[in-house]
């Protein structure tokens, strides 16, 4: 399967960010932390507190949710997508839930 990643950009703030469709790897080893090297304090500590409650159990549904999660955060808050690795942004819209805006050249 490959790793599929979108390019984002907001067009007010000209922030740029990275965000990866599908399955999170990263959550599954490191748990909250690839939120927080994201700076996403909101499912950081959402993240945090499931963990303390389930005894860490949580972590094995976020690694299956929290790149839709992010994906959805960066649409909500005026990223446009600006490139995707595949050239397939319909698939990873279908796989994320939403329509993921395009940015206009």
């Amino acid at each position: 399967m490959a790793y599929t990643t979108i390019h984002f950009k907001n067009p007010i703030t000209t922030e740029t960010k990275q965000a990866p469709v599908g399955f999170s790897w990263t959550t599954f080893f490191f748990g909250l932390f690839p939120a927080l090297f994201r700076s996403d304090w909101k499912w950081a500590g959402i993240q945090a507190l499931c963990a303390i409650f389930t005894w860490g159990l949580s972590s094995i549904v976020f690694c299956f949710i929290y790149n839709s999660l992010h994906i959805k955060d960066l649409v909500n808050s005026g990223f446009k997508a600006v490139s995707i690795d595949d050239n397939n942004l319909a698939g990873a819209s279908s796989n994320v839930g939403i329509t993921i805006p395009e940015m206009e050249e």
